[in-house]
């Protein structure tokens, strides 16, 4: 998997900024993403001092398509008392 690598792939060269963080072709979830890149080398700071970055989701459909890991929605597979 490539989601830690330095160097992007060409594939986020295309991709397009998904506001409710899902593919803004298909609608599908993160989830159902065959390639993931997360751009660790460029972190935002925000107003509260917290960094984010920029998650790149290659979907299945084939659409790229990225977001902040911020906006990203809380995962179903953690308890609800966690």
């Amino acid at each position: 998997m490539e989601a830690f690598s330095p160097t992007p792939p060409d594939w986020i060269n295309h991709a397009v900024h998904s506001f409710d963080f899902h593919c803004p072709q298909c609608r599908e979830t993160a989830r159902k993403a065959e390639r993931v890149w997360i751009n660790r080398r460029s972190p935002v700071m925000t107003e509260d001092y917290r960094r984010k970055w920029q998650e790149f989701y290659q979907c299945e459909c084939g659409q790229g398509w990225w977001g902040w890991s911020s906006d990203r929605p809380p995962s179903d597979l953690t308890r609800a008392n966690e």
